[in-house]
This record gives C-alpha cells, structure tokens and sequence, in this order.
C-alpha cells in the first residue's frame, strides 16, 4: 500500500524531522543542493519543471501534500530578491496548478509574515518587514485561493539538521565546538518550540478536517540571547558569543513576534516552549 502523504522540502528542519518521524506514512522530497548523506536516498525536487510535478502527483495519488519547500535565508532572500520569489512563490504555482482537486494542500508558512513588535493570531493582518516574510505571505495568499487548503505558521523550530550545521541548534555546536565566531540578535524574540512536539502538532493539523489558517503557539516567547545560553549550556558547552542588535545587522530580523490562536480546540494548545524543558534527549544529534 502506497503511504497517502508527499512531503516537499524534506531538508528545512521542520521537513526533516516529518520525514524521520513518519517515515512509514510519508515520502519525502528533498530541495536541490542539499549533499547530506542522511538525505541522499530521498527523491530531488524538480519543481521548475511542470511535468515532473503532474508525473508525481500521477505516480503516487497521494491524498495529501505537506509543503515545507522554501528558501529561508533572509540575507540570500534580500541580496536575490527574484530568485527568492521564484523558488517560494513561482515553484508553489507549479505545483498547485498541477495539484488533483482530491489531494489536500498543506503549506507550511513562517511568523516572518510578521515583523513589528507585538502578539500575533489568526486573525492578525501580516506585516513583513523582509523580502522573505513577503514571499511568504504572498505563497500563503495563493494556497489559500485553493478550496479545503490549509496554511499553518509555525515559529522557530529547534532540533536535529540534515547536515549537522543549521537550524539554530546544530550551527550552535557546530560552531561553539570548532571555536568559530557566533553572534546572537539581542532584541528578536519568537515561538520557540522543539521540534519533535511541532512535527506531530503539524501532523495533527494536516490530517484534520482544518482549513484556512492556523497558529502553532508556545507557551512564551524567548528572546534570543536566553535561548542561545540555554542550549549551549545544556550542550555542556561554553556560552561565548557576540551580541548586536537588531539595528546593527544588515539585513531585517524580528522583533518580539509572539504567535498566539484565537482557537481553543487541542490543536491550538500552546506547545511547551524549548527552555522549559528538562529533556536532555532532544539535544541528541542525527547520525
């Protein structure tokens, strides 16, 4: 029996952590470029090419997409601004075109729709302040056209990479242990969640009857200094860093975006924020 579920960009840290976690019910698809060992027996994206992506969709039936698929460099994003919008808005107008009336859509977007200081729901009009929150919220806007769709925000996930050395966790200790320079945003804070807990809230949400837009809470937002010498010291490593602010950085970052739901059901149920918990486990790296 073939899984129901195609998962597209299987390399983000949330797409990564849907592939190993439902590994027997979901097939993955990989972004171009990503040489990491652990993802190399996983199917490339082709999404330039609309007869691969009507070929997939005919070859697997599936009865639901998770698309996690986007650049989410926000300095690539600001210096390529066209080839930004390209891959997180041009590719998902491929793929919806080609996309069967009977597969329900699943796009994964981000709380960079948002950039001003505040707490954000549902309902809450987005205010990017990056070429990449606006690529996001123009994607979120083409999903939604599509009848049953479903768009979920997440936050920052934390947890295990492809490759070891991105996601905020691994480029932590991979640069903490190789004594590389680290520098922290002192003024951002966000949802902070792990990763394991988002992949099965988001599982949740896409095998539910849920449509138009949902948030994926935490139960505080952490700002990026306290979380920085939170893991490395739960890392058993030394908390050296520099810190700058927001102002001093060249491109746009976050301020204080808080992402809260005007739902009240179990799948709106803030998820524990990373540095209340005491589980050393979820600090383990992927072989």
């Amino acid at each position: 029996m073939k899984p129901s579920t195609i998962l597209f960009g299987s390399t983000s840290i949330l797409g990564f952590n849907l592939a190993r976690l439902f590994s027997h019910s979901v097939v993955p698809f990989s972004s171009p470029g990503n040489r990491a060992p652990i993802v190399q027996q996983w199917f490339v994206l082709q999404l330039e090419d609309p007869e691969w992506i009507e070929s997939i969709f005919n070859q697997y039936q599936p009865q639901l997409l998770i698309y996690c698929h986007a650049v989410c460099d926000v300095s690539k994003c600001e210096i390529h601004p066209g080839w930004a919008h390209e891959v997180n808005v041009g590719h998902l107008r491929r793929v919806l075109k080609a996309l069967p009336s009977t597969v329900r859509m699943v796009y994964i977007s981000s709380d960079h729709v948002f950039g001003g200081d505040g707490t954000y729901t549902e309902d809450s009009p987005p205010c990017p302040i990056s070429m990449y929150g606006r690529t996001r919220q123009e994607a979120e806007h083409i999903a939604l056209e599509r009848t049953g769709s479903l768009v979920i925000r997440t936050g920052l996930a934390i947890g295990p990479s492809p490759n070891g050395r991105t996601g905020h966790l691994d480029w932590l200790r991979y640069r903490s242990q190789r004594q590389l320079p680290i520098t922290i945003v002192e003024n951002e804070y966000r949802s902070v969640v792990w990763v394991e807990d988002l992949t099965k809230r988001v599982m949740g949400l896409a095998r539910s009857r849920e449509t138009g837009i949902r948030h994926i809470p935490s139960t505080q937002a952490v700002s990026r200094i306290e979380l920085a010498q939170y893991l490395l010291k739960r890392l058993g490593l030394e908390a050296r860093f520099q810190r700058e602010s927001r102002d001093q950085r060249p491109t746009p970052h976050l301020g204080h975006v808080e992402l809260t739901s005007i739902y009240e059901d179990g799948l709106a149920v803030p998820l524990p924020s990373v540095v209340e918990s005491k589980d050393t486990s979820l600090l383990g790296e992927v072989a």
